[in-house]
This record gives structure tokens, C-alpha cells and sequence, in this order.
């Protein structure tokens, strides 16, 4: 869950920054792709991890067998 709100944190500052910047078109054409794809993969990386955090708490912080 963390590398996800990392991976969040990263290109939404880097997208901010992006749109003060005077680049040329094709510079932020690709990088909008990359934080899109970036994010696209960050969101079931971080719904994995929210899952399982979830069982874990549910199992009193302790593994219990099947």
C-alpha cells in the first residue's frame, strides 16, 4: 500500500510541476503517459494492500490457520 501512495505522491507532484513548466508538447505528452500508466497500475497495487491489511487486522494482527 505504501508504493502505491508513493507512486501517487510522485506523479501528481511531478504533474503539478509539469503545468507550470514551459515544455514542449511532446515532453508532457509523454510524461502524462507514464504518470497515467503509473497510476492506472498504482490503484490495484493499492487495493491489494488496503485488502490486505484489512484480513490482517480482521485476524487480531495474527495469522490463523485455514
Amino acid at each position: 500500500m505504501a508504493a502505491a501512495a508513493w507512486t501517487a505522491f510522485v506523479w501528481i507532484t511531478r504533474l503539478v510541476n509539469l503545468a507550470g513548466d514551459d515544455r514542449s508538447a511532446s515532453f508532457v505528452t509523454v510524461h502524462v503517459v507514464i504518470a497515467s500508466v503509473s497510476l492506472a497500475l498504482a490503484v490495484p497495487v493499492g487495493i491489494v494492500g488496503w485488502r490486505l491489511l484489512r484480513k490482517e487486522s480482521g485476524a487480531g494482527g495474527r495469522n490463523r490457520p485455514a
